[in-house]
């Protein structure tokens, strides 16, 4: 393992902005000070006042392997991850076959420990028949159990109350819920489809995968957690009124119910229908201006606990087809962080927030062993960021395997520069230094 110095960096972490340097051994963090020596170092980085962050942990992602790798692999998303400071990812169980068995869990870390460039879990799949298999699960090694309660993208609904119950009642682990109740969407998809048949376009989405729909299925995740005392954290919440269901009356630690935001409704609204059409298609929908205001201001105030993505590429020939026909979902991961620093730039978060809600809260809601945090004696994950140097995305520069973003022409203030993962350093000033270098997250529970 390698011995690498960072000198002159602005380190942000937990609430504080400091000047130090980091020294990393042997894929840990061993110092954190000011001069720190340089002996034995065999790499060396001037940060020359740059941004040190710990690195951005994204608890959802779908990066399609195995099964759909038309689409996307571990390794080309983890890569673009990584081009955007995602040091660490959790990705979904709706892949092909479905993530319902522990033998199918297994073979998708197999391939993450050969190919990831980032560190990564998966989530073990809930379906209406497979409460054994969900059971089996190491609380240890795999960060939760996914449960779909509205259908999404897959085969995996989970619709069956006496399941859903024993789910809840018995899950060892943190449950994360994609919460959109399936009667709502299919009665609007009725209603929309006979007035508006082959001439709907994605302005109806999020008519049809409407609020009612949202906070149908949230209310009633939230009720089964507290009638079980489960662990639920409510993934990609994208109305005001699922606001009222959490609290910030304690830290995210004691939380026995937490709740996750994603960039893109932060960032896009019902308005971008007409220029993006079903680029920005998805499931909890993009909705109206009101709702990203407000998921704003639970943010801060932190009834809204985490930063995500959902990223979920799909080509742009499946993008290009009907409203019907296209498949929902967008690829992010690249430039989560990005965002997340134009919105400090705008005045409208501080950049310590953003560390807080897309590093260490994150690693706290899934008691993430040693990250999330730049201390030392922790995994050396780290970013650097220059804020003084803008970024355009392109067509040129996106790198994931579908090729395409829905953030392309825009031009964000700041470029990440450095990106360290577990101790090595795997991307610097726009070049990849190795091909694989992610581990396997570990859990304290």
């Amino acid at each position: 393992m390698s011995k690498l110095l960072i000198r002159n960096a602005r380190l942000v972490n937990e609430g504080r902005v400091v000047e130090t340097d980091v020294r990393i051994e042997d894929g840990f963090i061993a110092q954190i000070g000011q001069n720190l020596s340089d002996a034995g170092v065999n790499q060396s980085i001037d940060a020359d006042g740059q941004y040190l962050l710990p690195g951005v942990i994204d608890d959802q992602v779908h990066f399609r392997e195995p099964g759909l790798t038309h689409k996307a692999t571990i390794q080309s998303e983890s890569r673009a991850g990584i081009a955007g400071g995602v040091t660490s990812f959790m990705e979904m169980p709706n892949t092909v076959p479905n993530a319902l068995t522990q033998e199918l869990l297994a073979d998708k870390y197999a391939i993450a420990a050969q190919t990831s460039l980032a560190n990564y879990s998966f989530f073990m799949g809930a379906s209406n028949n497979n409460l054994d298999e969900v059971l089996r699960t190491d609380p240890r090694t795999v960060c939760g159990i996914k449960v779909f309660m509205g259908s999404s993208t897959g085969n995996m609904l989970v619709d069956n109350e006496q399941v859903l119950a024993s789910l809840f009642q018995q899950s060892p682990m943190l449950i994360a819920t994609h919460c959109e109740d399936e009667a709502t969407i299919r009665a609007n998809t009725e209603r929309y489809r006979a007035e508006y048949g082959d001439n709907a376009t994605a302005a109806l989405h999020p008519l049809i995968r409407n609020e009612e729909a949202c906070l149908i299925s949230s209310t009633l995740a939230v009720e089964l957690a507290k009638q079980y005392n489960a662990r639920l954290h409510i993934l990609h919440i994208s109305t005001a009124d699922e606001l009222k269901l959490f609290a910030n009356d304690r830290p995210l630690t004691e939380k026995r119910i937490t709740a996750e935001v994603c960039v893109h409704h932060l960032w896009f609204d019902s308005d971008d229908y007409k220029r993006l059409g079903n680029l920005i298609k998805c499931n909890p929908a993009i909705k109206a201006p009101h709702h990203k205001e407000a998921l704003m201001t639970a943010l801060l105030d932190d009834r809204l606990d985490i930063i995500a993505t959902d990223h979920a590429p799909h080509t742009w020939a499946e993008k290009k087809q009907s409203y019907w026909q296209a498949p929902s979902g967008l690829p992010l991961v690249q430039h989560p962080l990005l965002l997340m620093l134009d919105f400090v730039q705008q005045g409208k978060l501080p950049i310590e927030t953003v560390v807080r809600k897309m590093c260490h809260a994150p690693a706290d809601c899934f008691q993430i062993d040693r990250r999330g945090y730049a201390r030392e004696g922790y995994w050396a994950d780290l970013v650097l960021v220059d804020t003084n140097r803008p970024t355009t995305v392109s067509k040129e520069n996106v790198l994931y395997q579908c090729g395409w973003s829905p953030l392309e022409g825009h031009t964000f203030g700041a470029t990440v520069t450095h990106t360290i993962v577990s101790g090595e350093q795997v991307y610097a000033q726009g070049q990849f230094l190795t091909h694989q270098s992610g581990k396997r997250m570990l859990f304290n529970r």
